[in-house]
Protein backbone atom coordinates (compact mmCIF):
# COMPACT_ATOMS: atom_id res chain seq x y z
CA UNK A 1 0.00 0.00 0.00
CA UNK A 2 1.06 3.66 -0.40
CA UNK A 3 1.55 6.13 2.10
CA UNK A 4 -0.89 9.12 2.05
CA UNK A 5 0.98 11.91 0.70
CA UNK A 6 2.67 13.63 3.71
CA UNK A 7 2.54 16.99 2.25
CA UNK A 8 -1.31 17.58 3.44
CA UNK A 9 0.11 17.11 7.33
CA UNK A 10 2.54 20.47 6.68
CA UNK A 11 2.17 23.17 8.36
CA UNK A 12 1.67 26.42 6.86
CA UNK A 13 5.19 27.32 7.59
CA UNK A 14 6.72 24.41 6.56
CA UNK A 15 5.21 24.52 3.18
CA UNK A 16 5.90 28.12 3.18
CA UNK A 17 9.42 27.44 3.21
CA UNK A 18 9.43 24.51 1.25
CA UNK A 19 7.66 26.99 -1.62
CA UNK A 20 10.65 29.68 -0.85
CA UNK A 21 13.30 27.29 -0.91
CA UNK A 22 11.96 25.64 -4.39
CA UNK A 23 12.08 29.40 -5.91
CA UNK A 24 15.41 29.99 -4.63
CA UNK A 25 16.82 26.63 -6.71
CA UNK A 26 14.70 27.27 -9.87
CA UNK A 27 15.47 30.96 -9.68
CA UNK A 28 11.78 31.49 -11.27
CA UNK A 29 8.77 29.97 -10.98
CA UNK A 30 6.45 27.97 -13.40
CA UNK A 31 3.52 29.54 -15.34
CA UNK A 32 1.51 28.18 -12.42
CA UNK A 33 3.04 30.27 -9.54
CA UNK A 34 -0.15 32.69 -10.05
CA UNK A 35 -1.39 33.94 -6.62
CA UNK A 36 1.54 31.27 -5.04
CA UNK A 37 3.34 34.34 -3.09
CA UNK A 38 1.84 34.71 0.26
CA UNK A 39 0.17 31.74 0.02
CA UNK A 40 0.58 28.52 1.22
CA UNK A 41 -0.92 26.91 -1.79
CA UNK A 42 -2.06 27.45 -5.56
CA UNK A 43 -4.88 30.20 -6.44
CA UNK A 44 -5.94 30.37 -2.36
CA UNK A 45 -9.35 32.61 -2.84
CA UNK A 46 -7.92 34.20 0.51
CA UNK A 47 -10.49 36.30 1.87
CA UNK A 48 -12.70 36.93 -0.86
CA UNK A 49 -16.23 36.56 -1.38
CA UNK A 50 -16.28 34.27 -4.61
CA UNK A 51 -14.49 30.87 -5.66
CA UNK A 52 -14.10 29.48 -8.68
CA UNK A 53 -14.32 26.11 -10.00
CA UNK A 54 -13.30 24.65 -13.79
CA UNK A 55 -15.53 22.79 -16.19
CA UNK A 56 -13.43 21.55 -19.01
CA UNK A 57 -15.75 19.31 -21.11
CA UNK A 58 -16.17 18.38 -24.63
CA UNK A 59 -18.19 20.72 -26.46
CA UNK A 60 -17.44 19.73 -29.74
CA UNK A 61 -15.67 16.57 -31.43
CA UNK A 62 -17.02 12.81 -31.26
CA UNK A 63 -17.67 13.28 -27.08
CA UNK A 64 -19.74 16.32 -27.51
CA UNK A 65 -22.91 14.96 -26.62
CA UNK A 66 -21.88 13.71 -22.92
CA UNK A 67 -19.69 17.20 -22.52
CA UNK A 68 -23.45 19.10 -23.15
CA UNK A 69 -24.71 16.86 -20.14
CA UNK A 70 -21.76 16.72 -17.68
CA UNK A 71 -22.21 20.83 -18.27
CA UNK A 72 -25.39 20.96 -17.59
CA UNK A 73 -25.00 18.76 -14.62
CA UNK A 74 -22.27 21.07 -13.27
CA UNK A 75 -24.26 24.09 -13.55
CA UNK A 76 -27.15 22.42 -11.59
CA UNK A 77 -24.20 21.19 -8.65
CA UNK A 78 -23.43 25.10 -8.28
CA UNK A 79 -27.01 26.36 -8.15
CA UNK A 80 -27.18 23.50 -5.21
CA UNK A 81 -24.53 24.59 -3.44
CA UNK A 82 -25.18 27.93 -3.42
CA UNK A 83 -28.32 27.34 -2.14
CA UNK A 84 -30.72 27.72 -4.77
CA UNK A 85 -33.09 24.89 -6.31
CA UNK A 86 -34.04 22.31 -3.97
CA UNK A 87 -31.14 20.94 -3.16
CA UNK A 88 -30.51 17.65 -5.20
CA UNK A 89 -28.23 15.08 -3.86
CA UNK A 90 -27.48 17.74 -1.27
CA UNK A 91 -30.23 16.48 0.92
CA UNK A 92 -29.20 12.69 0.69
CA UNK A 93 -25.06 12.80 0.79
CA UNK A 94 -24.27 10.73 3.83
CA UNK A 95 -22.31 12.38 5.87
CA UNK A 96 -22.41 15.30 4.87
CA UNK A 97 -20.60 18.75 5.56
CA UNK A 98 -22.61 20.71 2.87
CA UNK A 99 -24.28 24.10 3.91
CA UNK A 100 -26.03 24.95 1.03
CA UNK A 101 -24.20 28.64 1.42
CA UNK A 102 -21.20 28.12 -1.14
CA UNK A 103 -18.09 26.55 0.04
CA UNK A 104 -16.71 27.33 3.22
CA UNK A 105 -18.87 30.22 3.43
CA UNK A 106 -17.88 31.53 -0.61
CA UNK A 107 -20.15 31.79 -3.47
CA UNK A 108 -19.40 29.23 -6.23
CA UNK A 109 -18.30 30.67 -9.75
CA UNK A 110 -17.19 28.57 -12.77
CA UNK A 111 -15.81 29.06 -16.12
CA UNK A 112 -15.81 26.42 -18.70
CA UNK A 113 -13.71 24.83 -21.51
CA UNK A 114 -13.88 23.01 -24.70
CA UNK A 115 -11.62 20.01 -24.62
CA UNK A 116 -12.67 19.19 -27.84
CA UNK A 117 -12.13 15.51 -27.29
CA UNK A 118 -8.31 15.98 -27.58
CA UNK A 119 -5.53 15.90 -25.43
CA UNK A 120 -3.79 18.97 -26.70
CA UNK A 121 -7.06 21.24 -26.44
CA UNK A 122 -8.11 20.27 -23.19
CA UNK A 123 -4.43 21.20 -21.61
CA UNK A 124 -4.39 24.10 -23.06
CA UNK A 125 -7.77 24.83 -21.48
CA UNK A 126 -7.57 24.03 -17.97
CA UNK A 127 -3.94 25.78 -18.43
CA UNK A 128 -5.83 28.98 -19.18
CA UNK A 129 -8.71 27.91 -16.14
CA UNK A 130 -5.74 27.96 -13.93
CA UNK A 131 -3.19 30.69 -14.79
CA UNK A 132 -5.91 32.85 -15.80
CA UNK A 133 -9.43 32.33 -13.91
CA UNK A 134 -7.86 31.13 -10.55
CA UNK A 135 -9.47 28.11 -10.68
CA UNK A 136 -9.16 25.93 -7.10
CA UNK A 137 -10.17 22.95 -8.86
CA UNK A 138 -10.85 21.28 -12.36
CA UNK A 139 -12.93 18.89 -13.60
CA UNK A 140 -14.87 17.01 -16.39
CA UNK A 141 -13.75 15.15 -19.51
CA UNK A 142 -15.46 12.76 -21.33
CA UNK A 143 -12.12 10.94 -22.66
CA UNK A 144 -9.93 8.70 -20.83
CA UNK A 145 -7.37 10.38 -22.88
CA UNK A 146 -8.40 14.10 -22.19
CA UNK A 147 -8.78 13.16 -18.34
CA UNK A 148 -4.92 11.28 -18.36
CA UNK A 149 -3.52 14.48 -19.92
CA UNK A 150 -5.31 17.19 -17.63
CA UNK A 151 -4.82 15.04 -14.73
CA UNK A 152 -1.35 14.86 -14.97
CA UNK A 153 -1.13 18.93 -15.49
CA UNK A 154 -2.97 19.65 -12.69
CA UNK A 155 -0.65 17.20 -10.58
CA UNK A 156 1.99 19.31 -11.99
CA UNK A 157 0.25 22.69 -11.04
CA UNK A 158 -1.03 22.03 -7.63
CA UNK A 159 -4.62 21.87 -8.28
CA UNK A 160 -7.31 19.51 -7.43
CA UNK A 161 -8.81 17.55 -10.62
CA UNK A 162 -12.11 15.77 -10.02
CA UNK A 163 -12.04 13.31 -13.22
CA UNK A 164 -15.66 13.50 -15.05
CA UNK A 165 -16.20 10.57 -17.33
CA UNK A 166 -13.15 8.38 -17.75
CA UNK A 167 -12.75 4.71 -18.35
CA UNK A 168 -9.73 3.65 -18.77
CA UNK A 169 -7.91 1.96 -16.54
CA UNK A 170 -4.96 3.90 -16.95
CA UNK A 171 -6.48 7.20 -14.74
CA UNK A 172 -6.24 5.11 -11.58
CA UNK A 173 -3.83 2.78 -12.96
CA UNK A 174 -0.12 3.45 -14.48
CA UNK A 175 -1.15 7.26 -14.96
CA UNK A 176 -2.85 7.98 -11.28
CA UNK A 177 -2.09 10.80 -9.60
CA UNK A 178 -2.19 11.74 -6.14
CA UNK A 179 -4.09 15.27 -6.70
CA UNK A 180 -6.65 13.15 -9.59
CA UNK A 181 -9.57 11.48 -7.71
CA UNK A 182 -12.20 9.38 -9.83
CA UNK A 183 -16.01 8.49 -9.04
CA UNK A 184 -16.60 6.79 -12.66
CA UNK A 185 -15.95 3.12 -12.95
CA UNK A 186 -13.38 1.86 -15.25
CA UNK A 187 -12.81 -1.07 -17.92
CA UNK A 188 -11.92 -3.55 -15.33
CA UNK A 189 -14.98 -3.30 -13.93
CA UNK A 190 -16.92 -3.47 -16.74
CA UNK A 191 -15.55 -6.57 -17.96
CA UNK A 192 -15.96 -8.02 -14.50
CA UNK A 193 -19.30 -7.47 -14.55
CA UNK A 194 -20.55 -8.47 -17.34
CA UNK A 195 -18.64 -11.64 -17.76
CA UNK A 196 -21.15 -13.65 -15.40
CA UNK A 197 -24.20 -12.49 -17.42
CA UNK A 198 -22.92 -13.03 -21.14
CA UNK A 199 -22.12 -16.39 -20.25
CA UNK A 200 -25.82 -16.94 -18.93
CA UNK A 201 -27.01 -15.70 -22.30
CA UNK A 202 -25.00 -16.94 -24.67
CA UNK A 203 -22.81 -20.21 -23.57
CA UNK A 204 -19.13 -20.56 -23.05
CA UNK A 205 -18.52 -21.73 -26.54
CA UNK A 206 -18.66 -18.33 -28.62
CA UNK A 207 -15.96 -16.62 -30.70
CA UNK A 208 -15.43 -12.75 -30.51
CA UNK A 209 -14.64 -10.25 -32.57
CA UNK A 210 -13.16 -6.82 -31.31
CA UNK A 211 -13.34 -3.40 -32.65
CA UNK A 212 -11.56 -0.86 -30.76
CA UNK A 213 -10.65 2.47 -29.99
CA UNK A 214 -7.29 3.34 -30.50
CA UNK A 215 -6.84 5.24 -27.66
CA UNK A 216 -6.27 4.34 -23.51
CA UNK A 217 -9.74 3.96 -22.99
CA UNK A 218 -10.07 1.09 -25.99
CA UNK A 219 -7.02 -0.41 -25.17
CA UNK A 220 -7.74 -0.79 -21.77
CA UNK A 221 -11.41 -1.59 -22.42
CA UNK A 222 -10.25 -4.22 -25.17
CA UNK A 223 -8.35 -5.85 -22.32
CA UNK A 224 -10.57 -6.31 -19.68
CA UNK A 225 -13.41 -7.32 -21.66
CA UNK A 226 -11.57 -10.02 -23.36
CA UNK A 227 -9.75 -11.60 -20.08
CA UNK A 228 -13.85 -11.88 -18.99
CA UNK A 229 -14.73 -13.34 -21.69
CA UNK A 230 -11.96 -15.72 -22.61
CA UNK A 231 -12.35 -16.98 -18.71
CA UNK A 232 -15.46 -17.87 -19.31
CA UNK A 233 -14.66 -20.11 -22.19
CA UNK A 234 -15.03 -17.45 -25.26
CA UNK A 235 -12.25 -17.18 -27.92
CA UNK A 236 -10.97 -13.66 -29.51
CA UNK A 237 -10.78 -13.58 -33.04
CA UNK A 238 -9.78 -10.68 -33.94
CA UNK A 239 -8.56 -7.36 -32.23
CA UNK A 240 -8.86 -4.76 -34.66
CA UNK A 241 -7.54 -0.99 -33.81
CA UNK A 242 -10.02 2.30 -34.81
CA UNK A 243 -9.42 6.34 -34.90
CA UNK A 244 -11.24 7.99 -32.71
CA UNK A 245 -13.94 10.01 -34.53
CA UNK A 246 -13.96 7.63 -37.88
CA UNK A 247 -17.60 8.24 -38.37
CA UNK A 248 -17.64 5.58 -41.34
CA UNK A 249 -16.88 2.22 -39.92
CA UNK A 250 -18.08 -0.04 -42.76
CA UNK A 251 -13.76 -1.05 -43.77
CA UNK A 252 -13.69 -2.64 -40.47
CA UNK A 253 -17.25 -3.95 -40.14
CA UNK A 254 -16.74 -6.19 -43.43
CA UNK A 255 -13.99 -8.26 -42.91
CA UNK A 256 -16.45 -9.28 -39.42
CA UNK A 257 -18.78 -11.10 -41.97
CA UNK A 258 -15.98 -13.49 -42.96
CA UNK A 259 -14.10 -13.69 -39.79
CA UNK A 260 -16.07 -17.04 -38.46
CA UNK A 261 -16.91 -14.97 -35.60
CA UNK A 262 -20.26 -15.12 -33.86
CA UNK A 263 -20.03 -11.91 -31.36
CA UNK A 264 -19.04 -8.37 -31.99
CA UNK A 265 -17.38 -6.57 -29.09
CA UNK A 266 -17.64 -2.83 -30.27
CA UNK A 267 -14.96 -0.81 -27.44
CA UNK A 268 -16.61 2.24 -28.79
CA UNK A 269 -18.00 5.11 -27.02
CA UNK A 270 -20.30 8.08 -27.99
CA UNK A 271 -20.94 9.06 -31.38
CA UNK A 272 -18.56 6.53 -32.86
CA UNK A 273 -20.48 3.37 -31.20
CA UNK A 274 -24.16 4.87 -32.46
CA UNK A 275 -22.14 5.09 -35.54
CA UNK A 276 -20.46 1.43 -35.80
CA UNK A 277 -23.10 -0.08 -33.81
CA UNK A 278 -26.11 1.36 -36.44
CA UNK A 279 -23.63 0.39 -39.45
CA UNK A 280 -22.88 -3.37 -38.18
CA UNK A 281 -26.74 -3.70 -37.91
CA UNK A 282 -26.99 -2.13 -41.44
CA UNK A 283 -24.31 -5.19 -42.56
CA UNK A 284 -26.74 -7.67 -41.35
CA UNK A 285 -24.69 -8.66 -38.69
CA UNK A 286 -27.46 -8.95 -36.19
CA UNK A 287 -29.69 -11.05 -38.59
CA UNK A 288 -26.25 -13.34 -38.85
CA UNK A 289 -26.15 -16.91 -38.20
CA UNK A 290 -23.17 -18.66 -37.79
CA UNK A 291 -22.34 -22.48 -36.88
CA UNK A 292 -26.63 -22.43 -36.04
CA UNK A 293 -25.64 -19.30 -33.31
CA UNK A 294 -27.44 -16.07 -33.68
CA UNK A 295 -24.68 -13.52 -34.36
CA UNK A 296 -24.90 -11.25 -30.93
CA UNK A 297 -23.45 -7.59 -30.70
CA UNK A 298 -21.84 -6.12 -27.54
CA UNK A 299 -21.27 -2.71 -25.87
CA UNK A 300 -19.24 -2.92 -22.78
CA UNK A 301 -19.75 1.12 -21.75
CA UNK A 302 -23.23 1.89 -22.92
CA UNK A 303 -24.83 5.29 -22.05
CA UNK A 304 -28.66 6.71 -22.12
CA UNK A 305 -27.55 9.37 -24.79
CA UNK A 306 -25.69 6.59 -26.59
CA UNK A 307 -28.61 4.42 -26.42
CA UNK A 308 -30.62 6.95 -27.97
CA UNK A 309 -28.16 8.06 -30.82
CA UNK A 310 -28.65 4.48 -32.10
CA UNK A 311 -32.56 3.83 -31.20
CA UNK A 312 -33.64 1.04 -32.34
CA UNK A 313 -30.16 -0.63 -32.72
CA UNK A 314 -29.46 -1.17 -29.28
CA UNK A 315 -32.61 -3.49 -28.49
CA UNK A 316 -31.17 -6.58 -26.93
CA UNK A 317 -27.73 -5.17 -26.83
CA UNK A 318 -26.39 -5.76 -23.08
CA UNK A 319 -23.61 -3.48 -22.09
CA UNK A 320 -22.52 -1.58 -18.36
CA UNK A 321 -22.91 1.48 -16.92
CA UNK A 322 -22.09 3.60 -14.32
CA UNK A 323 -25.32 4.78 -12.96
CA UNK A 324 -29.24 4.71 -14.78
CA UNK A 325 -31.42 7.56 -14.56
CA UNK A 326 -33.91 4.33 -13.05
CA UNK A 327 -32.38 3.57 -10.02
CA UNK A 328 -35.01 3.79 -7.26
CA UNK A 329 -32.69 4.84 -4.36
CA UNK A 330 -33.14 7.99 -2.56
CA UNK A 331 -30.17 9.77 -4.07
CA UNK A 332 -30.99 8.86 -7.52
CA UNK A 333 -34.37 9.77 -7.83
CA UNK A 334 -33.57 13.70 -5.71
CA UNK A 335 -31.38 14.10 -8.51
CA UNK A 336 -33.45 12.80 -11.67
CA UNK A 337 -36.03 15.09 -10.22
CA UNK A 338 -33.56 18.36 -9.72
CA UNK A 339 -32.27 17.48 -13.24
CA UNK A 340 -36.07 16.82 -14.76
CA UNK A 341 -36.94 20.25 -13.33
CA UNK A 342 -34.10 22.70 -14.94
CA UNK A 343 -33.67 20.38 -18.25
CA UNK A 344 -37.12 18.59 -19.36
CA UNK A 345 -35.25 15.22 -19.23
CA UNK A 346 -33.43 12.63 -17.35
CA UNK A 347 -29.76 12.83 -17.18
CA UNK A 348 -27.34 10.80 -18.37
CA UNK A 349 -24.37 9.23 -16.53
CA UNK A 350 -22.13 11.79 -17.29
CA UNK A 351 -24.00 13.77 -16.02
CA UNK A 352 -24.49 11.96 -12.78
CA UNK A 353 -20.79 11.03 -11.98
CA UNK A 354 -19.73 15.18 -12.77
CA UNK A 355 -22.56 16.47 -10.53
CA UNK A 356 -21.33 13.83 -8.09
CA UNK A 357 -17.78 14.74 -8.11
CA UNK A 358 -18.78 18.68 -7.74
CA UNK A 359 -20.73 18.09 -4.12
CA UNK A 360 -18.14 15.75 -3.17
CA UNK A 361 -15.15 18.06 -3.46
CA UNK A 362 -17.25 20.39 -2.13
CA UNK A 363 -17.69 18.26 0.71
CA UNK A 364 -13.96 17.69 1.50
CA UNK A 365 -13.21 21.26 1.63
CA UNK A 366 -16.18 21.48 3.85
CA UNK A 367 -14.66 18.61 6.36
CA UNK A 368 -10.87 19.44 5.38
CA UNK A 369 -11.81 23.80 6.56
CA UNK A 370 -9.89 24.55 3.88
CA UNK A 371 -9.03 24.98 0.18
CA UNK A 372 -5.48 23.67 0.50
CA UNK A 373 -5.53 21.37 -2.17
CA UNK A 374 -3.52 18.52 0.03
CA UNK A 375 -5.98 18.78 2.91
CA UNK A 376 -9.30 18.47 0.39
CA UNK A 377 -7.32 15.58 -0.80
CA UNK A 378 -6.86 14.14 2.74
CA UNK A 379 -10.40 14.23 3.10
CA UNK A 380 -11.26 12.48 0.09
CA UNK A 381 -8.92 9.57 0.70
CA UNK A 382 -10.34 6.56 1.85
CA UNK A 383 -13.59 9.03 2.30
CA UNK A 384 -16.56 6.46 2.30
CA UNK A 385 -20.07 7.64 1.40
CA UNK A 386 -23.81 7.03 0.81
CA UNK A 387 -26.80 8.72 -0.53
CA UNK A 388 -25.09 9.02 -4.08
CA UNK A 389 -26.67 6.38 -6.41
CA UNK A 390 -24.74 2.99 -6.59
CA UNK A 391 -25.03 1.91 -2.82
CA UNK A 392 -22.12 2.32 -0.27
CA UNK A 393 -18.54 4.18 -2.04
CA UNK A 394 -15.34 4.25 -1.03
CA UNK A 395 -12.70 6.53 -2.47
CA UNK A 396 -9.86 4.19 -1.91
CA UNK A 397 -6.73 5.89 -0.51
CA UNK A 398 -4.44 3.98 -2.49
CA UNK A 399 -5.72 4.98 -5.88
CA UNK A 400 -8.39 7.23 -5.68
CA UNK A 401 -10.60 5.56 -7.18
CA UNK A 402 -14.23 4.83 -6.29
CA UNK A 403 -15.56 1.60 -5.38
CA UNK A 404 -19.65 0.50 -5.86
CA UNK A 405 -21.75 -1.71 -7.29
CA UNK A 406 -22.05 -1.47 -11.08
CA UNK A 407 -24.96 -2.32 -13.39
CA UNK A 408 -25.52 -4.54 -16.51
CA UNK A 409 -28.03 -2.58 -18.52
CA UNK A 410 -29.85 -4.09 -21.75
CA UNK A 411 -31.59 -2.89 -24.93
CA UNK A 412 -34.71 -2.54 -24.00
CA UNK A 413 -37.29 -4.60 -26.69
CA UNK A 414 -40.23 -2.53 -25.93
CA UNK A 415 -39.23 0.87 -24.54
CA UNK A 416 -42.03 3.64 -23.11
CA UNK A 417 -39.91 6.61 -24.59
CA UNK A 418 -36.98 8.09 -26.10
CA UNK A 419 -35.39 8.07 -23.12
CA UNK A 420 -36.89 4.91 -21.53
CA UNK A 421 -34.33 2.87 -23.75
CA UNK A 422 -32.23 0.79 -21.26
CA UNK A 423 -33.32 -1.63 -18.68
CA UNK A 424 -30.96 -2.74 -16.00
CA UNK A 425 -30.66 -6.47 -15.98
CA UNK A 426 -28.44 -6.99 -12.85
CA UNK A 427 -26.66 -5.04 -10.18
CA UNK A 428 -23.35 -6.19 -9.69
CA UNK A 429 -21.96 -6.08 -6.11
CA UNK A 430 -18.91 -4.13 -5.36
CA UNK A 431 -17.15 -6.92 -4.18
CA UNK A 432 -17.55 -9.00 -7.71
CA UNK A 433 -15.85 -5.68 -9.41
CA UNK A 434 -13.04 -5.30 -6.32
CA UNK A 435 -9.46 -5.46 -7.76
CA UNK A 436 -6.15 -5.80 -5.52
CA UNK A 437 -4.32 -2.53 -5.91
CA UNK A 438 -1.18 -4.33 -7.28
CA UNK A 439 -3.37 -6.21 -10.29
CA UNK A 440 -1.25 -6.22 -13.10
CA UNK A 441 -3.86 -4.01 -15.55
CA UNK A 442 -3.17 -1.72 -12.85
CA UNK A 443 0.52 -1.72 -12.00
CA UNK A 444 2.90 0.30 -13.36
CA UNK A 445 1.64 3.98 -11.75
CA UNK A 446 2.55 5.20 -8.45
CA UNK A 447 0.14 7.99 -7.34
CA UNK A 448 3.33 10.10 -5.58
CA UNK A 449 2.85 13.18 -3.52
CA UNK A 450 0.37 15.65 -3.34
CA UNK A 451 1.22 19.31 -4.58
CA UNK A 452 -0.22 22.48 -3.46
CA UNK A 453 1.12 24.20 -6.42
CA UNK A 454 3.02 27.27 -3.81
Amino acid sequence: MSKKPQTSNWSRRDVLKASAASAAITGAPLFFSRNAYGAEFLNNPGDGGTVTLGFNVPQSGAYADEGADELRAYKLAVKHLNGEGDGGMMNTLQPSALTGNGILGKKVEYVTGDTQTKSDAARASAKRMIEKDGVVMVTGGSSSGVAIAVQGLCQDAGIIFMAGLTHSNDTTGKDKKANGFRHFFNAYMSGAALGPVLEKEYGKERRAYHLTADYTWGWTQEESITASTEAIGWTTAEKVKTPVGAGDFSQYITPVLNSGADTLILNHYGKDMINSLTQAIQFGLKDKQVEGKDFQIIVPLYSRLMAQGAGENVKGIFGSTNWHWSLSDAGSQAFVKSFGQEYGFPPSQAAHTCYVQTLLYADACERAGTFEPCQVGAALEGHKFDGMGNGPTEYRAEDHQCFKDVLVVKGKDNPSSQFDLLEVVEVTPRAQVEYAVDHPMFAGGDLGSCNNGA
